[in-house]
């Protein structure tokens, strides 16, 4: 073999060297990051974490109103009539709390709307002292409340003429006597509170974006996790806690579902993930405005990624600085209304 072809066969070994490592180098840069085996569980997520159940839903980049976006609030505080039409029932004499739970309907809502039975105890020294019936309990008067409006819409005639309906039948029961106000005036109250509600529902949702190499669900929940998020009970979401015990999530994390349930999910691919703020029901003392837009950057900056709108779109000081403005003017508008942020009324009223 002469020398001439031992170089040619030694520059066409070299360049195939170079075209694989080439194409190693590329498949390495394009493929998800992933977090180290060590860092996470089979869930791609800190072992340690609790799971928590977060409630929220749609999307919006901007404050911005949305009528139908989380699951129905319960268990928040007690009947307002700033939220509730409430109907007295008048009783021939005291009621046991275990004949109460007994004789209740077998649903707790009237269409879209929840409605609520409430007890006077019959040794309670304040006439404020309403409360959920209980076992062994003995109330001197009782009430019932359906909630006006939520998310689904306000109350309407159909909705309020079954909750009569249905409350005549169970006050008959325990010998007592409803007393309910006008229809028209209670549909006219609950279309009001709505187009306040609706003009004043708001999330805020930062979308970040991957600069250059793709995501895997592990390695999202790694860089989330150091900032304090947890794993929620739905696949694909996060959520910041509460400060307070009971308090709705800070802010929610979320990526693909399908991403979250793959057979592997080191080998999913997620090129962004959304960072959500539910404003009306987190307080606004918890400054999770702030926390939404110092979170966002940290983890962006951690994973080599962008903050952006929904559309794509950088979102700079400028336009950050504006949306907190918007922020502002909504939790003034809100505690004018006595529906402070995170307040059990205002939980309940955007949901």
């Amino acid at each position: 073999m002469s020398p001439l072809q031992i170089g040619l066969i030694a520059v066409g070994v070299v360049v195939l060297l170079g075209v694989w490592a080439y194409h190693r180098w590329q498949t390495r840069r394009l493929a998800p990051r992933r977090a180290p085996a060590a860092a996470a569980d089979a869930d791609g997520a800190p072992p340690s974490a609790e799971r928590l159940e977060p409630t929220l839903g749609a999307d919006a980049t901007t404050v911005s109103p949305d009528r139908a976006a989380a699951p129905p609030a319960t268990g928040l505080g007690g009947l307002s009539p700033r939220l509730d039409v409430i109907v007295p029932l008048q009783l021939e004499k005291p009621v046991s709390g275990d004949a109460v739970l007994q004789s209740l309907p077998g649903t707790r809502r009237i269409g879209s709307k929840p409605f609520f039975i409430e007890g006077l105890p019959e040794d309670a020294a304040a006439d404020d002292a309403w409360e959920p019936p209980r076992p062994g309990q003995r109330y001197r008067a009782l009430r019932a409340g359906l909630q006006l409006t939520n998310r689904a819409g306000p109350l309407n005639e159909i909705e309020y003429s079954e909750f009569v309906q249905k409350l005549e039948a169970w006050a008959e029961h325990l010998l007592g006597v409803a007393d309910f106000p006008d229809m028209m005036a209670v549909v006219h109250q609950a279309r009001e509170l709505d187009q306040f509600a609706a003009a004043h529902d708001a999330q805020l949702t930062f979308t970040l974006r991957a600069q250059r190499a793709a995501w895997s669900p592990g390695y999202v929940a790694q860089h989330a996790g150091r900032l304090g998020f947890v794993p929620g009970a739905l696949p694909g979401r996060m959520v910041l806690p509460a400060t307070q015990p009971g308090g709705a999530p800070l802010l929610v994390l979320r990526f693909e579902t399908q991403a979250a349930l793959a057979d592997d999910p080191e080998l999913a691919v997620l090129r962004e993930v959304r960072l959500t703020l539910e404003a009306t029901h987190v307080p606004r003392e918890e400054r999770p405005y702030q926390r939404l837009r110092e979170l966002s950057t940290a983890l962006a900056a951690s994973m080599d990624g962008w903050v952006t709108d929904e559309a794509g779109q950088l979102l700079d000081a400028e336009a950050l600085d504006r949306i907190g403005g918007e922020l502002e003017l909504l939790y003034e508008a809100l505690e004018e209304r006595a529906f402070p942020a995170g307040s059990p009324d205002a939980r309940r009223l955007f949901s």
